[in-house]
C-alpha cells in the first residue's frame, strides 16, 4: 500500500533516477552472503575478535558500497584508512561478489513489465553506490539491460573522479550534470536510507521502495525513509507505476 508523506510533483519530472540493489534485484541478501568472508578477512586485520554475520554487516551498512562501508568499519575500531590501502580489498570483494550474484539473479516479470511503462514517460537511469562491472552483470542478468543504456548508468564507485559512496550525494549530483537535469525533473527511488539520503540531499524528489525488503522489515524500513526524506514509500512496482502515470 502506498504511503505518501509529501506531494510529489510528476508533471516537473522528465527522469527516473534508480537505485539498483535491492530497488531493481533482489541483490542486498546474496550480496552481503558473498561478501561477507571478505569483509571479515578485512575487519580481522584490523583487530575484529570475532566474525560478523552477513544480516549483520547488511544492518550496519545498507545502502553503501565496500569502499563506503570499509571506512565506517574501520572507524569502529579507530582504525583510519587511505583508499591506497583499500584497493585489494575493494577489488577482490567486487569479484566475488559480481561472480555470485551473476549465478542467482534471475530476470523479475513484473519489474520488466513496470520499466517498460515507466520508460514511455520518463527516461531511466541507474545510479548505484555499487561497482560499474557489478552493475552491468546485474542489469544483463536480469534481462534489464536494454533498459539502461551504458550512458544512462553512474557509480558512486566508478563514473566519479574520486569513489565515493552513498549517502554522499556526488554520484546523483553527476548523474544529473551529465543527463542536463535539474534536481526537481528527476525523481529518485530508494530502497535503503543511505540511498535515500543520497538523493534528497541532492535535491531529487525521492520515493522509497519496500518491494525487495523482507515483510518483517518493511514497516520500520518505511519510517526510516520517511525520516530520511521520502516523499512517499510504495511496496511494489505496480504501485509506483500507479503513483508515477
Amino acid at each position: 500500500m502506498t504511503e505518501l508523506f509529501a506531494p510529489v510533483d510528476v508533471g516537473a519530472a522528465t527522469t527516473l533516477l534508480c537505485d539498483a540493489d535491492g530497488t531493481l534485484f533482489p541483490s542486498e541478501e546474496p550480496a552481503y552472503a558473498a561478501s561477507a568472508g571478505v569483509t571479515n578477512r578485512f575487519l580481522a586485520g584490523l583487530g575484529a575478535e570475532r566474525s560478523f554475520a552477513p544480516e549483520e554487516l547488511q544492518r550496519m551498512t545498507n545502502g553503501k558500497n565496500f569502499r563506503g562501508a570499509a571506512h565506517e568499519l574501520a572507524a569502529g575500531f579507530g582504525a583510519t584508512l587511505a583508499d591506497g590501502d583499500l584497493e585489494h580489498w575493494v577489488a577482490e570483494e567486487k569479484e566475488v561478489v559480481t561472480a555470485h550474484l551473476s549465478t542467482v539473479l534471475r530476470p523479475d516479470p513484473g519489474v520488466r513489465t513496470a520499466l517498460d511503462r515507466l520508460a514511455g514517460r520518463f527516461r531511466l537511469a541507474a545510479v548505484t553506490s555499487s561497482a560499474s562491472t557489478r552493475l552491468d552483470a546485474c542489469l544483463d542478468v536480469t534481462g534489464l539491460a536494454p533498459v539502461f543504456p551504458a550512458d544512462r548508468r553512474f557509480s558512486a564507485e566508478d563514473s566519479l573522479p574520486v569513489p565515493t559512496s552513498k549517502p554522499d550525494p556526488a554520484v546523483y549530483a553527476l548523474a544529473a550534470r551529465q543527463l542536463g537535469i535539474r534536481p526537481e525533473q528527476g525523481i529518485a527511488v530508494e530502497d535503503s536510507v543511505n540511498g535515500a539520503l543520497s538523493a534528497v540531499a541532492a535535491g531529487h524528489p525521492t520515493i522509497g521502495t519496500l518491494v525487495f525488503v523482507p515483510l518483517p522489515e518493511r514497516a520500520a524500513r518505511a519510517q526510516a525513509l520517511r525520516e530520511a526524506g521520502a516523499a512517499a514509500v510504495v511496496t511494489s512496482w505496480a504501485e509506483l507505476t500507479d503513483l508515477l502515470l
